[in-house]
């Protein structure tokens, strides 16, 4: 049982004054003062509760037997910093309570003037066990879910190639007006890994950079083919934050895009595709525009035949994107994406 100060034996603290008991007694935190050497001189019944131990256990340096070993150097060096720059201090460490179980609290103390002379610290402890083991859990679930994310995206990537394999291998065996076919296929295989790799490779996978994400995915993109061939410029005027949901569709837009281009341009020729950005208010929907052409003699519309425009507007559906236009310098491609929730 914890022992009670505000009994009629026991003595008042000395340099406690009437004032300061009257307030600590009935308060609910766990309350402290110390000398200008450093000295526990008062706790208040809160803190006995806590402790259960006799007040006379608790003063001077007594109450440090109950800091958890691991956290006493590095809570002793605060308060040493502190008193040396006669300095507020906040400290977090383990506190051992009546019935042996360690709980974290939450240290904060202040300086004592009286006629502009030192006379020790005063400060509160606060529970906060509940907070730490919930941002425990939050941190052992955030490996956990970057662990699966892992091993989804292994597994994603492995498979695809796989697929890009096998459409190799079937478009080789095929007769040659089929081959075409195949070419394009694989490349959308490979543009969809593209855009996998780049949405798993983004700092933060909950709320993905638009601007950083299409500048790597534009980049990705340009090495599916020889070098030069493909040409993906990205501009930005506006930054924004995406949801993954959100930017595997526009990923996967921009990566139909430039798959269309390459088949309607002639392989001597480079496919360009431009991003635009557009500045906006802040309430204004982010808007993204996108233009293919060709480039180089011999030039082919780079505008997506059928099948393009039937993709695009299935990823657009998935993410609630708004998509109108083709792509083309005459009718670019336009698309709003959905306010962030």
């Amino acid at each position: 049982m914890a022992a009670d100060i505000s009994s009629p034996e026991a003595a008042p603290p000395t340099g406690v004054s009437a004032a300061f008991r009257l307030f600590a007694d009935g308060a609910p935190l766990l309350i402290w003062r110390t000398d200008p050497q450093a000295r526990c001189i008062y706790v208040n019944p809160a803190w006995l509760a806590f402790r259960g131990r006799p007040v006379a256990d608790e003063l001077g340096s007594g109450w440090k037997d109950g800091i958890h070993p691991e956290d006493r150097d590095g809570h002793e060096a605060v308060l040493a910093a502190a008193h040396a720059d006669r300095s507020s201090f906040t400290a977090e460490y383990r506190l051992r309570r009546h019935d042996g179980d360690f709980r974290w609290m939450l240290g904060q103390g202040a300086p004592l003037y009286e006629g502009g002379a030192f006379q020790g610290y005063c400060g509160s402890c606060f529970d906060i066990t509940d907070r730490r083991r919930a941002e425990e859990h939050a941190a052992h679930a955030a490996v956990e879910k970057e662990a699966l994310l892992a091993e989804v995206y292994h597994r994603v990537r492995n498979n695809l190639q796989v697929m890009v394999s096998l459409i190799g291998l079937y478009g080789r065996a095929a007769p040659g007006e089929c081959r075409p076919a195949f070419d394009a296929l694989g490349q959308r295989v490979r543009a969809i890994a593209l855009v996998q790799q780049h949405l798993h490779e983004a700092p933060a996978i909950a709320s993905i950079d638009l601007a950083e994400y299409l500048e790597r995915l534009g980049h990705g993109l340009s090495q599916m083919r020889r070098a030069g061939r493909i040409v993906v410029d990205v501009a930005v005027e506006r930054t924004a934050l995406l949801q993954p949901r959100t930017a595997n569709a526009l990923g996967m837009i921009l990566a139909e895009v430039v798959a269309e281009g390459l088949d309607a341009t002639p392989e001597t020729a480079t496919c360009f595709t431009s991003v635009l950005i557009p500045a906006g208010a802040p309430e204004e929907p982010i808007r993204v525009r996108i233009i293919a052409s060709g480039i180089g003699s011999g030039l082919v519309s780079a505008a997506p035949p059928k099948l393009g425009p039937r993709l695009i507007a299935a990823y657009a559906g998935q993410a609630e994107i708004t998509a109108t236009g083709e792509a083309t310098p005459e009718s670019p491609l336009e698309l709003h994406l959905p306010e962030p929730p």
